[in-house]
């Protein structure tokens, strides 16, 4: 990929071009493209954004099934019990429930925001001045995410379906920290160091990353002086429950699930137990059975199964491959309407090279979802970098300023993987806690890591290099975003906390009372995007 600017630093951000004045010379891939018309130029690039963000779509879904068998992971506890000397044999969740859902689930689904955010300063380094594509981008979704993707949860139940957030306390913590990250951002850009953004100031926005993770596992352990006394609810023992096999399945024991997990225990068999538990309120400490087992009959085990679980995944790798490949499914071939199965074959069709492109992704069975995990966000990192040239070639062409279209445009795509996930939570989880929360924590990630880490390195550079701050050409605009956002999410957590005191529950309930809220929290976004765009474009 090539590209050419003829562009000075401050036209990115802040500066406002007008259309026609001076011709675009950036191209994506070659030098050709500049002799096209501006408007057949902008109508290919928004296509390739679009098809960008299908492709983040696209490998959503495989990060969440990655994470999912992250999450599950449990480890053998091999303990002597005092009373008889006999070997006791424990499993338990490698993961906190809360800190599941700061880190992997909000961390992954932010990835392309934080992705392109890095990619911003990156290109950056060197500048005194801090380049507004990715700040832009992490606000807009920050109000992408607590609008919109709210709206879509609250309606995904079915209908009288009810989902209530059951550890309050820590949403509480989440929601706290979510608002503090803006006020904090306000702090920085308006009062503290107004228009400038020094490495301490950095640093510390970094820092509370790690204050909000320790936070919210002291709330989750209900440690003392450090937690809300506030009593929870039932929690699901598993942070998504288990699918129910369908039955040319059935035989298939390494289908879904992890090495602990695929033990079936029956009536006959108690003698060997699985300890999944997490949040479980009829359990008060570590549950464990006897296992008799002897070493040679247990190596010898453990060495086939290993062996038919390798070959089980490779074959999985295969299949994904062979699914890569297919255009139409044998219920696709069922259909008796041809256009529908043309118009199936041709999604399809254009899916294919994210298809063949995301099978090179491991199985998610194999390392605990491990590598699949990582390969996931390494994906997403390099569709973050398309859109980034995308949207920069994007600006340039049609002269609108970048910060409009990094938290429109940009940001509402950046976000599919926050949508899809938390679609997904609502969707599958018994509690409304993993959907709302992926919208609260990725807030607070955008802010803390995904601001943060950028500033710090172009800071950090700028500090060594011309004991120089980095200098922020737009604060004002930002400033005005980050107090509309503030107001109106105001709004949409009031609406919230109306629904939990009047249907007892966040999500789903009475139909019309879902859709109502749906409107209200669409509007509340329209409100924001609309302000906004005309603060920075000057008119307000």
């Amino acid at each position: 990929m090539a590209s050419a600017y003829n562009q000075s630093d401050g036209g990115r951000f802040g500066d406002t071009n007008i259309v026609g004045h001076e011709k675009c010379e950036s191209y994506f891939l070659f030098r050709g493209e500049t002799t096209l018309g501006e408007g057949f130029r902008t109508f290919l690039y928004f296509l390739g954004l679009a098809y960008c963000f299908i492709g983040l779509s696209a490998i959503t879904a495989r990060f969440f099934r990655s994470m999912e068998n992250v999450v599950k992971q449990s480890r053998k506890v091999v303990e002597i019990d005092p009373n008889t000397n006999a070997e006791v044999i424990r499993y338990e969740k490698v993961w906190n429930y809360a800190i599941a859902d700061i880190s992997l689930l909000a961390f992954g689904t932010s990835f392309p925001q934080i992705s392109l955010a890095t990619i911003d300063a990156i290109q950056n380094i060197g500048n005194l001045y801090a380049g507004g594509m990715g700040p832009g981008t992490l606000v807009g979704s920050a109000a992408f995410d607590l609008f919109p993707i709210h709206a879509v949860c609250v309606v995904v139940p079915k209908a009288g379906e009810l989902k209530k957030i059951a550890d309050i306390g820590v949403w509480l913590v989440e929601l706290f920290w979510s608002f503090w990250a803006y006020i904090w951002l306000y702090i920085i850009l308006e009062v503290w160091t107004p228009n400038v953004i020094t490495i301490w100031e950095a640093l510390l926005t970094v820092l509370q990353y790690g204050l909000l993770l320790m936070h919210a596992y002291a709330q989750d352990k209900r440690w003392p002086y450090l937690s809300l006394p506030i009593p929870r609810t039932e929690r699901p023992e598993e942070w998504v429950p288990g699918e129910v096999p369908s039955p040319t399945h059935q035989n298939n024991v390494y289908g879904e699930y992890s090495d602990s997990e695929i033990i079936q225990v029956g009536e006959e068999n108690r003698n060997v137990v699985d300890i999944f538990s997490i949040h479980s309120n009829n359990v008060t400490g570590p549950v464990y059975q006897k296992v008799p087992v002897t070493d040679d009959a247990a190596e010898s085990s453990n060495k086939h199964f290993h062996q038919e679980k390798d070959l089980h995944v490779l074959s999985l790798w295969k299949e994904q491959f062979v699914d890569a490949l297919t255009l139409e499914s044998l219920e696709s071939r069922k259909l008796n309407n041809i256009h529908l199965r043309v118009a199936r074959i041709s999604w399809q069709l254009i899916l294919a090279p994210w298809r063949l492109l995301f099978a090179f992704v491991p199985p998610y069975h194999f390392a605990h979802g491990w590598i699949a995990f990582i390969f996931s966000l390494l994906f997403i990192s390099g569709i973050a970098y398309i859109v980034t040239k995308l949207t920069d070639i994007i600006s340039c062409v049609t002269g609108i300023n970048a910060y409009v279209i990094a938290f429109t445009a940009l940001a509402s795509g950046t976000s599919w993987p926050d949508l899809v996930a938390s679609k997904i939570a609502a969707e599958r989880q018994t509690t409304a806690d993993s959907a709302i929360a992926n919208i609260t924590c990725s807030n607070s990630v955008n802010i803390y890591v995904g601001i943060g880490i950028p500033w710090l390195i172009d800071t950090a550079y700028n500090f060594f290099m011309y004991n120089e701050p980095l200098r922020i050409q737009n604060a004002a605009g930002l400033s005005f975003s980050l107090l509309v956002f503030f107001c109106t999410s105001i709004g949409c957590i009031a609406v919230l906390v109306l629904r939990r005191l009047t249907l007892k529950a966040e999500l789903g309930g009475p139909r019309i009372w879902a859709w109502v809220t749906f409107v209200y929290l669409m509007l509340l976004w329209i409100i924001f995007v609309v302000l906004s765009s005309l603060r920075v474009s000057g008119i307000i």
